[in-house]
């Protein structure tokens, strides 16, 4: 007998855009629950209209950002600045929905009527999740923004890159991805809340807030030793070999190494051959490693360069250090520890073809995940929605067409 999925049953509404959002009802879809993610044609989500494109050809379904984020949903599209879809909305929340949740700057879901004060008059075990940058109340709350954004707001930009450099952005909106499980965590909490009580409630998710944990090591050690943290590229305070090695074969090839205590060090000289330099002085101690550090980067690199980086990355392993090639695109779609875990899903969508998938990175023993449908294509399940779960006549669908509150 399959096994339930944890969040079969549930239903949510789901107005996210971006990032945070869709990446929190994904993970709620792939655990059963029911998701229907409303948006808009007349100002669609800036993931749709952001690259990489199906063969690099723009399009408002062609966006695999959009995708990625997105599978397991129903996809319907209101033109919400309209009453008529509004209307729509509300109906979707008062006869079906369990949770609602939203992503979008304060005063933009009381415009609209949707709002948790105004919602829970008709619906009070409605659960209301929203997530802002700098969340919904206080002096930066209406500051627009999304992941990009976060990571310099919070620090992290300051501290990423080359120490005789400017800072660099970390690659993608990190904020978003840190941010996520504590939505999910959030909401979880909710329903267990009103399992138990019967009632809704209202969660605020500031994305500045939750990635601002992160950096609580630096900030703490500045605030009782006022000590500053800053741009180490590679290296690490607690490692010595630790960096990204060249490696041999063509193009850019390299391999990530991490040595942190005097038991790997022995490992990671072993594998290498015993070389002369590995018993100098400048290298005994973890201490002597990181003073000469820049002197061991280039006499450990002057050994992976003779070996391809998986070789490099075999042989490490096998000694007990820690060591990982840095995989391209298609190494990653191709690695063969990633496919034997499921790490990639191949899913047919409607425009973009057979498209790879994320499903969760982890595993739970008895509530599995699967991922059901492709991130749907604008609209596509406006007929579905209207008609087969809220009960709407062709009539009524048609008068929505007209005036142009169904897009």
């Amino acid at each position: 007998m399959a096994k339930q999925r944890i969040f079969e049953g549930l239903k949510i509404a789901d107005f996210t855009w971006l990032g945070v959002g869709p990446i929190a009802m994904k993970f709620m879809a792939e655990m059963g629950a029911t998701v229907i993610h409303i948006e808009s044609h007349t100002r669609p989500d800036i993931c749709r209209v952001s690259p990489p494109y199906k063969d690099w050809q723009p399009g408002i379904n062609r966006s695999a950002f959009f995708a990625v984020y997105n599978d397991s949903k129903y996809g319907i599209t209101l033109n919400l600045r309209m009453p008529q879809a509004q209307e729509v909305a509300k109906r979707i929340i008062n006869n079906w929905a369990d949770v609602v949740a939203d992503a979008h700057l304060p005063g933009v879901m009381e415009s609209w009527g949707l709002d948790y004060e105004t919602l829970k008059k008709e619906k009070p075990d409605l659960i209301h999740v929203a997530t802002a940058l700098q969340g919904k109340t206080g002096p930066y709350s209406k500051m627009p923004g999304h992941g990009m954004v976060g990571v310099s707001l919070c620090g992290f930009t300051q501290l990423t890159g080359w120490p005789d450099r400017e800072p660099t952005v970390p690659f993608g909106a990190l904020t978003d991805f840190l941010t996520f499980p504590h939505m999910v965590t959030a909401l979880i909490s909710a329903l267990l809340y009103r399992k138990k009580t019967g009632k809704g409630q209202y969660i605020e998710i500031s994305q500045l807030e939750c990635s601002a944990q992160y950096l609580a090591p630096p900030i703490m050690d500045y605030m009782i030793n006022g000590r500053i943290l800053t741009r180490m590229g590679n290296r690490s305070p607690y490692a010595a070999p630790h960096a990204v090695y060249r490696c041999r074969g063509e193009g850019e090839k390299w391999c990530a190494i991490v040595v942190s205590n005097e038991e790997e060090w022995d490992n990671f000289c072993r594998a290498i051959g015993n070389p002369e330099w590995s018993r100098d002085t400048r290298f005994a101690t973890f201490q002597a490693r990181k003073e000469n550090e820049e002197e061991l980067d280039v006499l450990v690199e002057e050994w992976t360069t003779e070996h391809s980086p998986e070789e490099v990355m075999r042989l490490l392993q096998e000694a007990g250090v820690a060591a990982g090639m840095v995989e391209s695109g298609e190494d990653l779609v191709a690695d063969p520890q990633l496919n034997h875990r499921g790490t990639h899903v191949i899913l047919e969508h409607p425009e973009i073809g057979p498209h790879i998938y994320q499903p969760p990175p982890y595993r739970f023993s008895k509530t599995p995940h699967e991922l059901t449908m492709p991130a749907p294509c604008l609209g596509q399940h406006n007929e579905y929605v209207l008609k087969e779960i809220l009960g709407m006549s062709d009539d009524e669908v048609a008068d929505l067409l007209i005036a142009g509150a169904l897009e």
